[in-house]
């Protein structure tokens, strides 16, 4: 057998040990999906992902505007639709023409998270896209089903970026699972292959990796930001809204960002109200994030953070994690 049969032999014995139903439906040779983190998860990473066997996704996050996404979207031009795209309650409903473009392009998934209006759904579904939502309690869970979701992302406290400190990983998952029966991603702190494994054997159809995969080659997360991440473990990060205030984006509260901890974090914790109303602090922001310094710009990372260390190609990242999490569940 030649290297290039025994490699194809270890892909396929490694995608039928971490198949799942939903990724079945999906024709994804691995359950793997990007988060659509925005300003990182651009349509680079999105083919890159879906190269691997994933489904990439794009992601338009407090920025994202329909223009930016027909920028990304050259990148995917050539997966025939076999990629996703992530957008913001909130962001789309200021700038409705995303989602025209979101649907416009066809994708396999579209992602709508951080809100309680589900109009989009079927709208979406009517495309014949199918839909997928952030959920942090069984209550929502149940709701977007009701509302007609097909895919389900349970995403634990632990997960870098914006969303609801509710809940860890595990006990969501199960909270999740055992409300609903739409398929479920996990979402949250997964960034090796033992917490891969751990949530398939829990009953996740799949994963819905952010942090792991934030830092890879084909991201759009700045070098500096890349550094960051290198340099930090799960111990570096910290919740907070300060940066939302700051910047004066209208995150709901309820969603505040897991970011590095930096600076500006540590000096304004718990002062959120007065630095509304600071405008030196506020200039001093604007300025670190054009300047690209981390000491003071937000970088959003998972309690994962910790396994990345060093740049490298989304496919040797999924490689290895799929190729350990197949490993240890196909241990007696």
């Amino acid at each position: 057998m030649s290297p290039q049969q025994e490699s194809f032999s270890s892909d396929d014995r490694v995608a039928s040990g971490l198949s799942t139903e939903w990724s079945r439906a999906m024709d994804l040779r691995v359950p793997v999906v990007n988060a659509p983190m925005g300003g990182v998860a651009g349509g680079r990473l999105a083919a890159a992902v879906t190269s691997a066997g994933g489904l990439g996704m794009i992601g338009m996050g407090s920025a994202g505007s329909a223009a930016a996404l027909r920028e990304e979207l050259r990148h995917t031009a050539a997966l025939d639709g076999r990629f996703g795209i992530g957008l913001v309650e909130w962001v789309v409903a200021a700038d409705p023409e995303l989602l025209d473009v979101a649907i416009a392009a066809a994708p396999a998934l579209v992602s709508v998270s951080f809100g309680t209006d589900p109009s989009w759904i079927a709208r979406v579904r009517e495309s014949g896209i199918r839909t997928a939502t952030q959920v942090y309690n069984a209550t929502e869970a149940r709701m977007a089903e009701d509302a007609g979701i097909d895919v389900l992302v349970a995403r634990g406290s632990e997960g870098g970026g914006h969303g609801a400190v509710e809940m860890a990983t595990l006990p969501l998952l199960d909270a999740v699972l055992d409300a609903v029966s739409t398929p479920v991603l996990a979402a949250g702190g997964i960034g090796s292959p033992a917490s891969f494994a751990a949530v398939l054997a829990a009953g996740a159809g799949g994963v819905w990796l952010g942090t792991r995969l934030a830092a890879c080659a084909e991201s759009s997360l700045s070098e500096a930001g890349r550094r960051a991440m290198i340099g930090a473990d799960g111990t570096d990060t910290v919740v907070t809204t300060a940066f939302d205030v700051a910047m004066r984006l209208p995150w709901p509260t309820r969603f505040p960002a897991r970011v590095l901890r930096n600076e500006f974090a540590t000096k304004w914790a718990g002062r959120e109200d007065t630095l509304r109303t600071d405008e030196r602090a506020r200039a001093e922001l604007a300025a670190a994030v054009a300047a690209d310094d981390p000491r003071t710009a937000p970088i959003d990372a998972g309690q994962g953070v910790g396994a990345i260390t060093a740049v490298v190609p989304a496919a040797q990242v999924i490689d290895e994690l799929c190729s350990g999490a197949a490993e240890l569940l196909a241990r007696p």
